[in-house]
């Protein structure tokens, strides 16, 4: 796990200490997810993970696939940065990305809430904050 962190970060170019930085982490502690240490916590993995663009997924194999919650939700199936100004601001540590999923969306809004300034959410962008808050945050902002 830890090294497929570290591949997927070092392909985006980003610096250990931006990943660390966006997953508030320290650059050590990131350094021995990268190396796979079990001693760190998951929190810290999970944190990591999100930073770099990834998610983990503990689905069941034998479940019948649902369809994908942005289709089940009316929201598009992709984001476009350049649409939502808060947004972009948040994708910084991920270089040459213009579209993100909405559960992307989401999650980036939620980890990096304290960056936003509420008051200055286009009313399209807030409307898609609960468009997306609705659906596949239980109704509510996790921040």
């Amino acid at each position: 796990m830890g090294g497929r962190i570290r591949a997927h970060r070092q392909g985006q170019k980003v610096s250990a200490t931006l990943a660390a930085e966006a997953a508030g982490l320290s650059r050590v502690t990131l350094h021995r997810i990268e190396r796979g240490e079990p001693s760190v916590t998951m929190g810290a993995y999970l944190s990591a993970i999100a930073a770099v663009g990834l998610e983990l997924d503990l689905s069941d194999p034998r479940a019948p696939k649902a369809p994908p919650a942005a289709l089940a939700t009316g929201l598009p199936a992709r984001l476009r940065l350049d649409d939502y100004p808060q947004l972009k601001r948040l994708a910084w540590q991920r270089p040459g990305v213009t579209e993100l999923s909405p559960a992307d969306a989401l999650s980036l809004y939620e980890r990096n809430w304290r960056h936003i300034d509420p008051a200055a959410l286009e009313p399209g962008e807030r409307a898609l904050v609960k468009a997306l808050v609705d659906p596949l945050g239980g109704g509510r902002l996790l921040v």
